[in-house]
Parts: C-alpha cells; structure tokens; sequence
C-alpha cells in the first residue's frame, strides 16, 4: 500500500497498480485507439477524395492528432482517470493527494506518453514504471499522477466478541464523547485477539485498556467485573449509539440493546462475582507471561504495557461476594447471571 496525504493532512491508503496490469490496460486502449483510427480514416480518404495531395495530408495529420493522442486524453479528463482498459482491469488515475485528475494532468500524460509509449513502443514507459517505487511512468512524474488499483480483494472482518448478558446495556450513562479515536481502535484489536494471548498477558492489556477508558468516560469502571468483559460491554454501547443516530432512535432498548437494556449502569457494589471463560482471569497457578512485544503487535505501544509492568502487575482473582453457580448452571458464555 502507497500513502498519500491530502490537502487536508488525511493519509490515504492506495495500492499502486503494477507494470502487468498497467500493461494489458494500455493494450486494450491502444487496440480500441488503432481501430477507432482505422475506421476514421477510411471515411476520411473516401471522403477527401476530390481533394488535392496538400488537403488529404492535413487531414491525415489532424486525424492521427486527435484520434491517437486527442482521444486519450479527453477520455481521461472526461472519467477522471478511467479509460476503456483501465476500467475494464480496475485502475484509475488519481493526482498525488488522491484527488481526481483534471485537463492538465491528462495533457501532460497524453503528451509524454507519445514519446514512451507511442515512439518508443512502450520501452521508457516499462523501464521507468520498473524502476519507480509506485510503478509510475515519465508521464506520471511529470503531470503528478499515479495508478492505482480501484477493485483490491476485501480480508474478512474481525470478530469482536459480545459482552456477557447481565453486562449489555449497563453502561448506557456513559459520556463516550471524549475517547479518543486510537483508544477506541486499540479495544477493538485487543477484543478480536485477546483469545490468542497468554491469559496473563491479556489480563494486563485489558486492566491498562480499561484504566485509560475509564479516565476518558470519568467514572471508574465496575471492581468486580473482568477487564475485557467491561471493555466489550462499553464497545457495544458505542455500537448501539451509533446504530441509533444512523438508523433513528426506534432501534433497540433505550439503554442500548440485549438483555441488561433499560436496567440502571452497573455499580461497583452490584457487579456479579469474578466468572470464568473468555473474560475471566488467569489461573493463579498460570506460568511467566510471555513479552507483549510477542503477543500483540497490533495494539498502539501508547497503550501496551511495558515488560516490567507485564511481569510486575500480575492479576489476581478478585473475591466472590455471592454464592458460586455450579457449573451446570452456567449460561453458554461462562458468566453467571447477576444475583
């Protein structure tokens, strides 16, 4: 992926198309151009056939100006950058800062690429797109465009987790106003890989996480009530706000959505005891945490602990202020329902 910045300091993401597409689109337009051309050019002869040798060459010379070297260029300015063969293999041209392409680029394109790509049968144009690190030719240095993929394979999304039940909606009081985006983003990644780290290890990661995602919301997050289950809980009431303000305020419970919607934000006093499964705590007995460095590389390093805080804060499990369900008992996601 090639980073662009835009006028208004926002990084893009673009994949820059390579030389074998960007070759086989041009082929098609040179194949579409040539034939164009040819039918042209016959009406013309047929055409100017009562005039004299001097008028038939002038004509010719106009067609092969504007037919060869006319028409790319007003098909680029008139799409923005998608000609026949780029729209067919899913290219565009784009300016440096992402934005679409006006006359001028087109112009510098067109003309330039007379010389290394008409003249020269495509031998500058190859060795230069080898050579730049985008893949872009003379013409793209010179009019400040770029080639870029528009249709790139989309990966599967990551799964985040739900809450426990008793936790759903509890949290809808919650000023979410003044989380930062990069928190925000580094819950999401601790939430979709938290399964895959020693229990340990993500035991910090989500007390730090929760810390600062307590300081950001100003109330202290529930004592009795495991790091990552407050952390999803507090995500998904995010979710159902959104989901509100987009679709309109008729959409799920008052108090976001799930079996806990509409109930009171949960106090520290009320929370069920400590449960096991995917957001209890680790074991006592659970060996050395492996480096976080190793663990989650995704996480922002603003928000990952360090090695000694790893090693140093290791968790224990919190006292049961009621009765222990038997396991028999227990819901599908191994919390116990609140008392």
């Amino acid at each position: 992926m090639s980073e662009l910045v835009t006028g208004e300091a926002v990084a893009l993401e673009l994949s820059p198309a390579r030389l074998p597409s960007r070759a086989l689109a041009v082929s098609l337009d040179l194949v579409v151009t040539v034939l164009v051309y040819i039918a042209v050019t016959m009406a013309l002869i047929a055409a100017t056939a009562s005039l004299d040798d001097a008028a038939r060459i002038a004509v010719s010379i106009a067609a092969f100006v504007l037919i060869p070297v006319g028409g790319p260029i007003a098909v680029e300015t008139l799409s923005q950058g998608r000609s026949l063969g780029k729209l067919a293999f899913g290219l565009r041209v784009v300016r440096d800062d992402g934005g679409p392409i006006r006359f001028r680029h087109a112009l510098v394109r067109g003309a330039i690429g007379v010389i290394e790509i008409l003249m020269t049968f495509g031998v500058i144009a190859c060795v230069a797109s080898l050579v730049s690190a985008r893949g872009r030719r003379l013409g793209d240095v010179f009019a400040g465009t770029l080639v870029v993929r528009e249709r790139i394979p989309v990966g599967p999304t990551a799964f985040v987790p739900p809450p426990p039940p008793w936790l759903a909606g509890r949290f809808a009081e919650l000023d979410l106003s003044a989380v930062p985006d990069g928190l925000w983003l580094a819950i999401r990644q601790y939430l979709t890989r938290m399964r895959q780290l020693d229990p340990q290890v993500g035991w910090t990661i989500a007390a730090r996480l929760a810390t600062d995602l307590a300081a950001s919301t100003g109330a202290p997050a529930p004592r009795n009530v495991p790091p990552a289950a407050y952390l999803a809980a507090v995500v998904q009431e995010r979710q159902a706000r959104d989901a509100r303000r987009a679709f309109g305020s008729g959409l799920g419970h008052p108090g976001g959505y799930g079996p806990g919607a509409g109930q009171p934000p949960l106090s520290p006093s009320a929370a069920p005891p400590g449960p096991s499964g995917a957001y209890a705590a680790p074991a006592p007995n659970a060996g050395p945490p492996t480096p976080l460095s190793d663990s989650l590389s995704a996480v922002p390093s603003a928000y990952a602990p360090s090695r000694e805080a790893a090693s140093a804060e290791e968790p224990t499990p919190q006292p049961s202020a009621a009765p222990e369900v038997p396991p028999t008992e227990r819901p599908a996601t191994g919390f116990a329902p609140p008392a």
